[in-house]
């Protein structure tokens, strides 16, 4: 199975760094890993193409033109790169745990779309990591419970493997609370429901706009907590001024049956 990251990110190239050090650090590779840029300055190209011959896999990086954010646009032009057969979306500021990319695969399953949790890294914390280029793919149970403790991540039970697997189905159906920050699914599926709906403009909801048409297309979720989680870095607040129409564009779908999004994958196959 061909497994791509699909890595959203504007304007960030230190933590975009980190990220791309966290996945050259993993117990399984991907196939393959697409930068899908929101419209970012000339910064991260030339950090990009510095990494390009660095890593174990391959780098693409999908730019558009920055109009704002437009998340479900960047992922969407990405995907349509793609020659995996799976795909996994982090953002941009998602440090991935060691063996992040082999519990998706593990728990992968066709018709299911895996949703993982993450960890909130303090604001000091955060620019301590970015600065000083700290290794958290090496770190022991016992530097993160400190850092706990500290007050530098917010909790530190989804570091904890669960061994109930069984329990990884206990909500087929539920897509509230569901980011694409920690997401993975085939690409079939993804490809089935037309990807992330464009239409959303600004920060907010695409994701569970998403999540909504896969459960309708019978693509189910299936819990990647207490397996794959990722370390978020701290950032300021998004601009949330469209999130109102967002959500009135959200409750439509709820009130009718629809599955393909509007505006999305096919205008770039």
């Amino acid at each position: 199975m061909k497994i791509a990251l699909i890595i959203t990110t504007y304007n960030r190239p230190d933590a975009l760094e980190a990220v791309l050090s966290s996945l050259a650090n993993q117990s399984v590779m991907p196939f393959e890993v697409l930068i899908a840029d929101d419209g970012s300055n000339e910064a991260t190209r030339i950090l990009i193409e510095k990494h390009l011959d660095r890593y174990p896999f391959k780098i693409h990086h999908i730019w558009q033109e920055d109009r704002g954010f437009r998340a479900g646009a960047a992922r969407n032009r990405a995907a349509s790169r793609s020659q995996s057969d799976y795909f996994i979306f982090i953002d941009g500021d998602c440090i991935a745990h060691p063996h992040f990319i082999q519990a998706h695969r593990n728990l992968a399953k066709a018709h299911f779309f895996l949703s993982g949790n993450r960890i909130l890294l303090s604001e000091s914390f955060t620019h301590q990591i970015l600065s000083q280029s700290l290794p958290l793919h090496h770190w022991s149970y016992r530097q993160w419970m400190q850092a706990r403790l500290s007050g530098k991540i917010n909790r530190f039970i989804p570091l904890i493997r669960s061994p109930f697997d069984l329990a990884r189905h206990w909500a087929p159906k539920r897509w509230r609370g569901v980011k694409t920050c920690n997401l993975s699914l085939f690409q079939q599926d993804f490809a089935r429901v037309n990807g992330f709906d464009e239409n959303y403009a600004g920060w907010g909801l695409e994701d569970s706009d998403l999540v909504i048409r896969l459960i309708r297309a019978g693509v189910q979720h299936k819990s990647a907590r207490f397996a794959a989680p990722v370390f978020h870095l701290w950032h300021k607040d998004n601009d949330r001024s469209q999130l109102e129409e967002n959500k009135i564009r959200l409750n439509k779908l709820l009130d009718g049956h629809r599955i393909q999004a509007e505006l999305g994958l096919d205008q770039y196959l």
